[in-house]
């Protein structure tokens, strides 16, 4: 692909050589700002009009991590012993780490090569630019993890090629990802727009709120147990930064849908309730894969229950209704997780602190 510079920092509506708009001639007023199809120069980043997603990007700036402040020797040595971990406890780091290690990339991907050049909202392009660098982290983390633990780097990396139900899973996100990154695409129709509200529906909903969810439980269930403790920190960690990108993306949606109420139809709406149902369905064969038997106290059953409950919420968040009413959630120490505020986080296998500055809320 071959960006020029007007498509990398300018909007898709009004782009110009220099990086202005054609209408920033004058000084920019908050009321004229919109998040898609913007007007004004998206240079500019004051004065802010969605004080929410420069709040946010406040948060995850605080929240900053690197995979490397983490001790993997626990975890090394819990792996290299022939009785540290049983075979379906190996199976389930193995399968999570092949799914994760290309999920953040696509992700970052998503962003940087198609979503930031249609944002025109410059607060929010903030928090996508730090959303990106986060991505890059998390890529890290797992690719840290790999290596840590002396694993075939061929096989998980390829992970996303050879097993089915990984492989399932980026299928259904891959058109997404193409019709965003396509240097052509452009926002300012009926169907344009659509198509970018589907996107950042499937992205933020979907694959940050639904298909990282099964891995999560998972690892952290392991952490729990005090086996692969390092793995569940730095899992710990990157749970915490989606939940994060899965909140804006959510009011980044909700904002666009506001400002643009001519896009959510009763057959888009429909449309986006059939992904949510085969989102679900991909996620729990994914589970069962991962888990063919019962393991860590989890069966893949308990995992059915889960994704209704997640998806339950991730569609009444953008204004749906429940697909699967009356599902509950079978794992409330997952909230533990995301909203534990210590200075040594939940599995105490390092030392400094997890937040560099401020308290967050996870609201």
């Amino acid at each position: 692909m071959n960006l020029r510079f007007d498509d990398a920092f300018a909007t898709s509506a009004t782009a110009t050589p220099n990086g202005l708009t054609a209408h920033g001639t004058g000084r920019v007023n908050a009321v004229d700002k919109r998040i898609i199809n913007g007007q004004t120069d998206v240079n500019q980043l004051v004065p802010f009009k969605y004080k929410w997603a420069w709040e946010k990007y406040l948060a995850t700036c605080a929240n900053h991590w690197m995979p490397q402040e983490v001790n993997m020797q626990r975890d090394i040595e819990l792996w290299k012993s022939p009785n540290g971990l049983t075979d379906d406890e190996r199976r389930i780091v193995t399968r999570n780490l092949g799914f994760f290690v290309t999920a953040d990339s696509l992700a970052a991907n998503n962003i940087v090569l198609g979503t930031y050049r249609q944002i025109t909202a410059p607060e929010c392009r903030q928090f996508l630019l730090r959303q990106a660098f986060e991505e890059a982290i998390h890529t890290h983390a797992y690719q840290y993890i790999v290596e840590s633990l002396g694993l075939d780097e061929s096989e998980v990396f390829n992970a996303y090629h050879e097993i089915q139900s990984i492989r399932n899973k980026d299928e259904f996100l891959i058109p997404f990802i193409d019709a965003l990154t396509n240097p052509e695409f452009k926002t300012g129709t009926l169907e344009t727009d659509q198509q970018l509200l589907k996107s950042l529906i499937v992205f933020a909903c979907i694959m940050e709120g639904l298909f990282f969810y099964v891995g999560f439980v998972q690892i952290l269930a392991l952490g729990r147990q005090n086996k692969m403790t390092g793995a569940a920190e730095q899992y710990q960690y990157i749970l915490r930064d989606e939940s994060m990108h899965c909140n804006f993306g959510i009011d980044l949606i909700n904002t666009i849908k506001l400002e643009n109420p001519q896009l959510w139809t009763d057959s888009f709406a429909a449309e986006i309730t059939e992904l949510f149902r085969h989102a679900v369905d991909l996620e729990y064969a994914y589970a069962e894969d991962t888990m063919p038997r019962g393991v860590l106290g989890l069966n893949a059953p308990m995992f059915k229950e889960y994704l209704r409950f997640i998806c339950n919420r991730r569609m009444t968040q953008i204004g749906l209704p429940e697909l699967f009413p009356g599902a509950n959630n079978p794992f409330p120490w997952m909230s533990e997780m995301i909203d534990l505020k210590k200075e040594k986080n939940f599995f105490e296998t390092r030392v400094t602190e997890y937040q560099s500055g401020g308290a967050l809320s996870w609201d």
